[in-house]
């Protein structure tokens, strides 16, 4: 013997002059009918087009090696206000592509990470050294 599912819906009331809308939202309990979620249009995130006119990675370096990452993001052109700035850059692109990266590139770009927190300790040493106030 099949049951049914204990958490299912009872069957509608069969009332031939209940709207379509009403029967399709039906609430088993009396209540009014659920309100529909509004259906979003093709807007997108803000973090879909983050970008600046003056300091993004060049085209395709996060599919490059650990090394060549790491010394991009650090460049002064790259990253005009320290490393940190690129770790940033790194960090937020590993956000941004989640579930979609394979093992294999996203351990790369945990390598590129950890090549590129020893260039932020060094930049952040040598900026301690030289008194300046800037450490990032």
């Amino acid at each position: 013997m099949i049951r049914p599912a204990a958490n299912r819906a009872p069957p509608l009331p069969d009332i031939p002059d209940l709207p379509l809308l009403i029967q399709r939202d039906w609430d088993p309990e009396g209540r009014m009918p659920r309100a529909k979620a509004a259906k979003r249009g093709k807007t997108r995130r803000w973090s879909a087009s983050v970008s600046t006119a003056s300091t993004y990675p060049p085209e395709g370096l996060f599919n490059r090696s650990a090394a060549t990452i790491a010394r991009t993001l650090a460049s002064k052109k790259v990253s005009p206000k320290g490393p940190g700035s690129g770790m940033r850059m790194l960090t937020f692109y590993i956000n941004r592509a989640g579930h979609n990266l394979s093992a294999t590139r996203r351990a790369e770009l945990e390598k590129a990470k950890v090549l590129l927190r020893k260039r932020v300790a060094q930049h952040k040493k040598r900026q301690a050294r030289r008194g300046g106030s800037q450490a990032g």
